[in-house]
């Protein structure tokens, strides 16, 4: 999987999660966030509290941080699936 494949299922997947009930179209730039960390971090807790900090910040509501460990996990699996040479 190439990194633009990565982005694309990271970004869908976090448009599907939807976590305020706002409506999919409504996270762009918490979207564009998250997938920059995830290029940068490696570990589910610390891309979940990078995932936290981030909504929290834009829409001033705040996530319990395993709903954002679970998304984190999904998120990582596609950065490691990237990662794979067949």
């Amino acid at each position: 999987m190439e990194t633009s494949e990565m982005n694309r299922k990271a970004a869908r997947v976090l448009e599907e999660w939807d976590p305020f009930s706002v409506g999919e179209d409504q996270y762009e730039t918490e979207i564009t966030d998250v997938v920059a960390q995830l290029h940068l971090l490696d570990h589910p807790s610390d891309l979940a509290k990078q995932i936290q900090m981030i909504y929290e910040f834009s829409f001033d509501k705040w996530i319990p941080l395993e709903k954002c460990v679970d998304i984190s996990y999904k998120l990582l699996g596609f950065k490691y699936e990237a990662k794979s040479i067949i």
